[in-house]
């Protein structure tokens, strides 16, 4: 039973990890397409995004791409996501470490 649970937190912390990377390269594509005047991705799916498990890639993205750091929405929730993602992240391990 235990070899279950581990396997299912691994998957859960690669699945975080290729959410953090989803979430950055949408920042990425909408700095893209601000840049070049075509049809944007919305505030709602970049916070919706982040909020899912993908606030570290937001606030990367946020912070390399120089994309909307001057909302003053997305300088007090990203950090919030971030940290959220985080904490999810940190307990995974925690919890596949303890098991071992």
């Amino acid at each position: 039973m235990q070899d279950y649970l581990i396997t299912i937190e691994m998957f859960m912390i690669v699945l975080i990890g290729f959410m953090n990377i989803y979430t950055c390269h949408l920042y990425y594509r909408d700095k893209q397409y601000s840049q070049t005047n075509q049809y944007r991705i919305s505030e709602r799916k970049l916070l919706r995004s982040s909020f899912l498990l993908g606030g570290i890639g937001a606030f990367l993205g946020m912070r390399i791409f120089r994309h909307k750091t001057k909302h003053l929405k997305f300088q007090l929730l990203i950090p919030v996501a971030a940290i959220f993602t985080l904490a999810v992240w940190s307990w995974l391990i925690f919890e596949i470490v303890r098991t071992i």
